[in-house]
């Protein structure tokens, strides 16, 4: 380690002056080809999740040393970018360049503060992603289900590694709070069986494919039951007894970002991670509060159109206790779900120039996750897999999962939101591979509340029922700007958080809570969304005016979509140019 320690600045050097010395765009384009195959060495999760197979038979190293490294690698890569003359690149260049500034300073700020000691929230966590290996990685043939059998051997040395990270960060009060994880060994325990046919790393095994051999299929099963056994069953009863013996017990019983070490500033550089914008907790906290008294308002007049009898908070509670606006089964919940996804499906051509070829389905979200898990989340698939991007529905306690928000969760996670951006963004051509697989959270998730309201013009929420769900999930991600600055910036108690967001959202108050332990287990994120979507919709109000009569719509989203997910001021750069192309194109 000091070696590399002591190489590595001088490597940098070096390649700095080489940089220098070529064009900028040659320098640029080998930079990221370099780090983008380390980055796969590093990750080799997501080198089997973009088609690189190479690594399939291997997992990531997290140890502490192992987080010092790529940090150390991150300050060479970064100092080799900012050699290279930004202004002297063209206009898909200059955004590359400042997206992996932006990622390798991320990356660095990350370590500086030591995340990496917090690798779950309060609804997922590294343990509950792994789970999901089988549906992850290639299993059609004997080598690929060899590799499958060493990744779950070398579980345990992952594990080791998380657990060694999560006790550091118990000695120094850098833990997810206590309260948010009430109930979390329900994502631990059903891995920790006595049967291994009764594990979900199991399933592989009950039906081969016709890839692998007759002959081949014994000796693969019962190297798998072996490893389950051996490797993936004792990782999660470590883990558990970790989590209940000792993580629990000693979790922090503060709640803000702010309590963290050093956690002003820490909190501060997620709010800019998070948003991409140089504000501070303060400026959000009143953008949300700005937001919310205008929602309130459109909530106001839509409750007028139903005719309803009372007070706000009685109309809340209607929403909450009235069994018509609930599904009585999980098929029901499934079912109404992909009608919507599919009913938008055929809306696309009327909003997009150019959609996205791999298609989607709809899924419960898993059984070990769902009680403490969100309403919906989209979850993608590599383009050369055999598998489809999925929009997760959350069918735990279905008294819960309201219908009137399922519109717009549904257009949310799935089309046009989630998948259609994310599945679009991997088959962009022209882009260096680290744009075209990540996901920048203030444009993805932007994207995402800014579909929610695309629904009107593509006529949905007819229903003045439905429309009030539109207006509840957009005033949720209004609320999330005054919620999660005032948890991790302001002092707020989990009981005033609860109460924001019971008082302002007809979310079930089984969701309100659930949300309100993410927020506070997960400081910033939630602050994406609606920063975002203003972002967005006030690009979308500057394009309309300046082009007038010429604006098209298809055309619009088709540029805000074409250069992948981007920060909000590069994304601002990029429409500004592009409505100057549309005038000069009617002149």
């Amino acid at each position: 380690m000091k070696r590399l320690r002591r190489t590595v600045p001088v490597l940098a050097v070096l390649l700095v002056a080489t940089a220098a010395s070529a064009a900028p765009s040659e320098a640029l384009r080998e930079l990221f080809d370099r780090e983008w195959e380390q980055r796969l060495l590093e990750s080799p999760l997501l080198a089997t999740s973009v088609g690189r197979h190479e690594y399939n038979d291997r997992l990531s190293s997290v140890s502490a040393e192992d987080e010092a490294r790529r940090a150390e690698a991150a300050r060479g890569y970064l100092e080799e970018l900012r050699a290279i003359d930004r202004e002297g690149l063209d206009d898909s260049d200059r955004a590359s360049w400042s997206i992996f500034e932006a990622q390798m300073e991320e990356r660095i700020r990350s370590y500086e503060f030591r995340e990496y000691e917090v690798p779950i929230n309060a609804d997922s966590g590294f343990h509950s992603g792994f789970a999901r290996l089988a549906e992850n990685v290639p299993l059609a043939t004997s080598t690929d289900y060899r590799n499958y059998i060493a990744r779950m051997r070398s579980f345990p040395t992952l594990m080791e590694q998380q657990i060694a990270n999560m006790r550091s960060g118990l000695e120094r009060g850098m833990t997810v709070p206590r309260v948010a994880l009430e109930g979390y060994e329900s994502s631990i325990v059903s891995h920790v069986v006595d049967d291994p046919s009764d594990s979900v790393f199991w399933r592989p095994f009950e039906a081969f494919p016709i890839g692998v051999p007759e002959e081949d299929r014994a000796g693969l099963a019962a190297a798998g039951r072996v490893a389950i056994t051996e490797a993936i069953v004792p990782s999660y009863r470590a883990f558990l007894e970790f989590m209940t013996g000792e993580y629990l017990p000693g979790a922090r019983t503060t709640l803000g970002a702010s309590e963290l070490p050093d956690g002003r500033a820490y909190y501060a550089g997620l709010v800019h991670h998070f948003t991409t914008l140089d504000v501070t907790p303060e400026e959000v906290h009143e953008i949300g509060l700005a937001n919310v008294a205008k929602l309130r308002a459109e909530m106001d007049a839509v409750i007028a159109r139903t005719g309803f009898e009372g007070s706000f908070a009685d109309f809340l509670e209607s929403l909450r206790t009235d069994p018509r606006f609930y599904p009585e089964t999980e098929e029901e919940l499934l079912k109404d779900a992909a009608w919507i996804a599919k009913r938008m499906d055929g809306k696309l051509p009327s909003l997009f120039g150019r959609t996205p070829r791999q298609p989607y389905g709809v899924e419960p979200v898993p059984d070990e996750i769902a009680p403490k898990y969100t309403a919906g989340r989209y979850v993608g698939a590599p383009l050369d897999g055999t598998r489809a991007g999925t929009y997760w529905v959350n069918t735990y306690n279905l008294p819960s999962r309201s219908l009137y928000t399922l519109e717009a969760l549904t257009l949310h996670e799935a089309v046009p939101g989630h998948h259609f951006q994310i599945a679009l963004n991997k088959e962009l051509e022209g882009l260096p591979n680290f744009r075209r697989y990540s996901y920048i959270s203030a444009f993805g998730e932007g994207w995402g509340l800014y579909s929610e309201w695309l629904g009107l013009e593509a006529g949905f929420y007819t229903d003045p029922y439905s429309d009030f769900g539109r207006l509840t999930y957009a005033m949720w991600r209004a609320c999330r700007l005054v919620v999660d600055t005032g948890l991790h910036a302001m002092g707020w108690t989990r009981e005033q958080a609860l109460d924001y967001l019971a008082s302002n959202t007809a979310l079930s108050m089984h969701e309100v809570t659930t949300e309100t332990d993410r927020y506070i287990s997960w400081p910033g994120q939630a602050l994406s969304y609606k920063m975002g979507e203003l972002q967005i919709r006030e690009l979308r109000r500057r394009a309309e005016e300046a082009l007038g009569s010429s604006f098209d719509v298809r055309r619009f989203h088709d540029a805000l979509l074409g250069q992948g997910s981007v920060p909000l001021p590069v994304l601002e750069e990029q429409v500004m140019r592009w409505i100057e192309r549309e005038r000069r194109s009617e002149g």
